[in-house]
């Protein structure tokens, strides 16, 4: 254990280490003799001393301290001590601050630690993907040197953080990123960047639905209701026109009963199914059903429609959803191709999976649309979508039926030269024969 060297102590030593000099000296006649040579003894070993401890200190080759002798055996003892405290402080501090980057690292959102003058402290690696900062290579840097939005640099200068700062970026395509910053320890503050741009997607297409769906049921109403208005019960219109007129009635309420029941649809297909109650599906026979409603909806187009069907190409999963998802793909093309126009559907094992496509050679679709397709009441062109009837939800109600069969539409087009719509179904869902 650690003992503490007391004045008494050291008086003590001093003592015992001159008496027997003065009496020596007294004996032969020449004590100062003595006690100079019994100082410049003493004197030379505590320099010895001295210089143990500063080699140790300046050249540390151990953490351990030299041995000590005398009195610098509790000095030597101390360092020990003293370097043993410190080195478990410093344990304890870089556990801390592991801890902490360990937490700030599974942290969902990008975080950045900076000082007062918006130099950068620390970052986690969230913060180096949606920022485009570089580590260590931007330690110490201005954050409003580095994103550069004149927004934002105005935003860190003003220093009114009580509303988060919306921003869009243009790193990764679009994006939309909130920034927070609140203080943090005494002297710096905390930067925390959140990507919302899908949060902002959900936002606008709950509003486009809103008002998509408002705008549907709006016009078929407002012609019933015009119809209605007209005919009074003591004055009805001629005959003429009140055939004209029940015929539009019923089509407009056809039309109602047709979106509300595709919104039934995809709100019941929208949610989880359970992969134990799929049931074998004869897809060949569906799908020369739909090419014999494909041919009768054909008439006034004229397009030239080839069905390439594998007979032996069965599947397991749900036989109305997938009726759908088939239908939707191949009365899409013809309602959006033009009249002579030519479509190919392939229902075939490719790659040892079942694929199914349908190829046209319509107007196509530009890029910017196609990752939109899938939207509910998207439409490319809304004039062209009325004329044909469409009511914006068909490829919605695909893109749910296929994710609830572990499979995903794919797009691909060229403006001018056609499109083709496709998907493939899991090994584990073919019926083997």
């Amino acid at each position: 254990m650690y003992k503490v060297v007391t004045k008494q102590a050291l008086f003590k030593r001093l003592f015992l280490y001159f008496l027997p000099l003065v009496l020596i000296g007294v004996l032969i006649g020449a004590p100062f003799v003595l006690l100079f040579f019994g100082a410049l003894t003493l004197l030379i070993w505590h320099y010895h001393q001295l210089y143990r401890l500063s080699d140790w200190l300046l050249n540390q080759r151990s953490f351990n301290p030299p041995e000590g002798e005398g009195a610098w055996e509790q000095i030597f003892e101390g360092i020990y001590h003293l370097q043993h405290r410190n080195r478990k402080k410093r344990n304890e501090l870089a556990d801390l601050i592991r801890r902490f980057r360990e937490g700030a690292e599974a942290v969902p959102d990008a975080v950045v630690v900076l000082q007062f003058d918006l130099s950068i402290v620390w970052c986690n690696q969230l913060a180096l993907k949606v920022l485009g900062l570089q580590w260590p290579t931007d330690h110490g840097q201005r954050l409003d040197n580095l994103v550069r939005d004149p927004k934002f640099v105005k935003y860190m200068q003003n220093k009114r953080f009580d509303e988060p700062l919306e921003l869009d970026m243009a790193l990764s395509g679009e994006q939309i990123l909130e920034f927070r910053v609140m203080p943090y320890a005494e002297t710096q503050l905390m930067v925390v960047v959140r990507d919302i741009t899908r949060l902002k997607q959900l936002e606008q297409m709950r509003k486009d639905f809103v008002a998509n769906v408002s705008h549907e049921l709006r016009t078929p109403l407002t012609v019933v209701t015009g119809y209605l208005e007209m005919m009074e019960a003591d004055n009805m219109p001629p005959p003429a026109m009140w055939s004209k007129a029940h015929h539009t009635m019923i089509e407009q309420c056809k039309r109602m009963d047709s979106l509300v029941n595709q919104l039934l649809s995809l709100s019941r297909i929208e949610g989880a199914r359970k992969q134990d109650k799929d049931k074998p599906i004869n897809a060949p026979a569906m799908l020369k059903l739909i090419e014999t409603e494909a041919l009768s909806l054909n008439q006034d187009k004229y397009h030239e429609i080839i069905f390439n069907i594998d007979s032996e190409l069965d599947v397991k999963g749900s036989p109305d959803e997938l009726r759908s998802a088939f239908s939707n793909l191949v009365f899409n093309a013809i309602h959006y191709t033009k009249p002579n126009g030519r479509i190919e559907v392939n229902w075939v094992e490719k790659d040892e999976v079942p694929y199914f496509s349908v190829v046209d050679n319509g107007d196509g679709i530009a890029p910017e649309h196609i990752h939109r397709l899938t939207e509910r009441f998207y439409r490319v062109d809304k004039a062209r979508s009325r004329k044909t009837g469409g009511s914006g939800l068909g490829l919605a109600i695909t893109k749910h039926v296929l994710s609830r069969h572990d499979s995903m539409l794919r797009i691909s087009s060229e403006v001018g030269k056609g499109s083709c719509f496709s998907f493939t179904l899991p090994k584990s869902k073919r019926v083997s024969k």
